[in-house]
């Protein structure tokens, strides 16, 4: 196997291409079923550790909160 190779979005995810599973917090390991993997930093995701998009929504409340 490759040396993992992460990368980040702005705002978003940690993407890391090239891992076999990632360790949630509970110490619990989840097989990485794609050669390349969106790791959740906003910890608000549903799928923990994978990012399942809350981090867009988060922002949206964000901005309207300091829009209004």
């Amino acid at each position: 196997m490759s040396t993992p190779q992460p990368g980040a979005v702005e705002d978003g995810p940690r993407l890391v291409r090239g891992i076999g599973f990632a360790v949630d917090r509970e110490g619990v390991a989840t097989v990485a079923q794609r050669p390349v993997v969106a790791l959740c930093r906003c910890e608000a995701s549903a799928r923990l550790p994978w990012c399942d998009g809350t981090h867009a929504a988060l922002a949206r409340r964000r901005r309207q909160a300091t829009s209004g």
